[in-house]
Formats: C-alpha cells, structure tokens, sequence
C-alpha cells in the first residue's frame, strides 16, 4: 500500500500535535507539583524510605516534587538548613531545641524510635554492666552521644558510679568501630541501630538496650530519636508541601512495614553481604517505625532531656535550660500512644 504525500504530513502533523500536547501535559503536572528539598546523609537508611517514595511516584500522588540532596556527614546537613540549601532534614530534636534557644524556629516532626544497644562478644565473657569494668568500650558519636549519655545516667542510679570512671570508652566513628569490635579490639560497642543490626547478625549478644536503659530511668513511653526538622515559618509558607511529604514518608513506611517484595526492591541500597544481615536491618527498622506519638511522648523526651542536659551541659544542649516550646512541630496532630491509634492517622488526610 502506498503512502502519498498528503497523508505523510498529515501523519507528520498528528504525531507532532500528539508529543506537543504530551509535553505541555508533562510541564503542566510539573508546575502543580511543589518542590522540596530533603538533605540527607548519602549512605543514611533514611535513603531506603526516599527510593521508594521516588520508585512509586508517592511525592506526586500527594502533591509534591521530592528533591534528593545528598550531603557528606551530620555537620553538613545543619549547614544545609540554615544556609538555605535544603528545605528540610533529618535530625535529633536535643539539635531542634538548642537551635530554638538561639531564637533559630527550626521544629521537629517524628520519623524514628529506632536505638542503638550495647553489644558484646559472644566470647567476651560479659554477662553483665559489671563486667565491663576495665574494659575497652567503643561508643559512636563523642562524648556527648546521647546513647552514651544516658547509660552513663543508668550506671550512676542502678551502680552508684559513673561507667565513664570504670571503664575505657573510645569514640569513633560508627563503620570504624564495627571494625573494631568485629577484630576483637573492643570489648563493647555502643553503636547506632544498623551498626548494631550487623553486629547483632555477626554473633554479637545484647548487653542491655536503650529502651531498657530509659525505663530504668523512669521513661516508659517510647521517644523518637530522630526526626524531620525544618523551620516552622517556611512550614507556615508551604503548609500542604510539607504535609504532602510527611504523608508520602508515612505511605513509604507502610509499604516497608508490610511488604517483603519491596524489601527485595532495595536490597541492593541496604548493602547487606548475607541473608541473615539483610533480614536484622529490616527487621530493626521496622520496630523503629513510630506508631502513634503524643503528650506522653513529649513529657517523656522532657525527662529525656533533663537527664542529657545534667551530663551533656552546654556541649550539648547549648543554652537550653529544658525542652523549648515548638520543638515539636504544632501542626502536627498528636495522638497518644494510649489511643492504640497507628502513626499514619496522625497526619490526617
């Protein structure tokens, strides 16, 4: 069959009209979508949540374009906000409130529970805090890590003395002293909750957890420990961005909390050399997901806070003399842990 002239550009012309339209289609959703900028750490598990929000277009079912900002270390996030480079990151709300006695209106919106424990060879020979005693033990994060911080708190209540006085902590960083402990050159390791789930899979035991450590301090409700910080005016400016992107996080962690399949999906991202590592991590993340949080959970991070300040002081809380109104942002619906009411209810839609 022939084609004549005519009906080539004819064909030409539809084809032309066809892409033209799915163009200005495509410009159009782009120009109703709003954007906002995440900064995270580049290798952070907060990545593993912003890939499936990204794969499943979960942004732009809720009305937002996400904006992945890679960034090198802590430090470089806090340098990000406030130079404007980021609109939002994650972060410590012990960072939010010191930031707010510095009249700075950074505010803090949950994201994890998720805690670290102090782990022990299995070989050691450590049964007990009480054997620890002139012992080698690794803490991430410094001296005024707040892990650290608080087993310190529990030592002196429950032992009378300051772990610090009895044994030899060494501050490194969380990869280096997985290394360590993994050589046998520590004889503890008081690690963030991944660098933990690996130990935990390479035959480390639980010496005692975080949480156990709280309740023994008096703190029974479950605290977050880091969250999404960003400054309550630009919020206010961009109120259904920032709620469309908590929402999408929140949809993110649901397909996570239920869906194997997706676990596969980014397998590849968590770095996870064997089946047992790959299935610690998820299993760890998972249990950090927050369920609901409320007025029981911000006395309790009050509590929390009095305990770091006394052993942390300016170090750490700065000019903070107790938990500063706004830490916690105001827009966001509280529901106490009591109702049994899940965490994706909270931002209602």
């Amino acid at each position: 069959m022939k084609v004549t002239l005519i009906q080539y550009l004819v064909c030409m012309v539809i084809l032309l009209m066809s892409t033209s339209s799915i163009a200005k289609d495509k410009e159009q959703e782009a120009e109703e979508l709003e954007p906002i900028r995440v900064g995270v750490l580049k290798f952070g598990t907060v990545n593993w949540v912003l890939d499936v929000i990204k794969h499943h277009q979960l942004d732009k079912k809720r009305g937002v374009d996400l904006q992945v900002v890679p960034l090198g270390s802590k430090n470089a996030t806090h340098v990000a906000i406030q130079g404007g480079a980021a609109d939002m990151i994650v972060s410590d709300w012990i960072w939010v409130t010191r930031q707010r006695a510095e009249k700075r209106d950074y505010t803090f919106v949950p994201y994890s529970n998720a805690v670290g424990t102090l782990m022990v060879s299995p070989d050691s020979g450590i049964q007990s805090l009480a054997d620890l005693e002139g012992k080698k033990l690794g803490v991430a994060g410094g001296p005024v890590d707040k892990t650290w911080l608080l087993l310190r708190a529990y030592t002196q209540k429950k032992q009378g003395k300051d772990l610090a006085d009895w044994v030899n902590p060494s501050f490194a960083a969380p990869p280096l002293l997985n290394q360590l402990a993994l050589r046998g050159d520590l004889d503890g390791a008081l690690n963030f909750w991944h660098y933990t789930a690996r130990l935990k899979a390479s035959g480390f035991k639980p010496l005692i957890s975080i949480p156990d450590v709280l309740q023994e301090l008096g703190i029974e409700r479950p605290i977050p420990i880091i969250g999404w910080v960003f400054s309550e005016k630009w919020a206010e400016e961009h109120n259904d961005a920032t709620q469309g992107f908590l929402k999408a996080v929140q949809d993110a962690q649901d397909l996570l909390a239920g869906s194997d399949e997706e676990w596969q999906r980014i397998r590849p991202k968590m770095k996870a050399k064997d089946d047992l590592i790959f299935t610690t991590l998820k299993e760890a993340f998972r249990r950090g997901i927050p369920e609901c949080f409320g007025e029981g959970e911000k006395q309790a991070a009050k509590s929390t806070f009095a305990i770091l300040a006394e052993l942390g002081g300016e170090k750490l809380v700065g000019k903070s003399t107790a938990l500063n109104e706004g830490t916690f942002w105001k827009a966001y619906q509280n529901t106490p842990c009591d109702d049994q009411t899940e965490q994706k209810k909270v931002i209602a839609d």
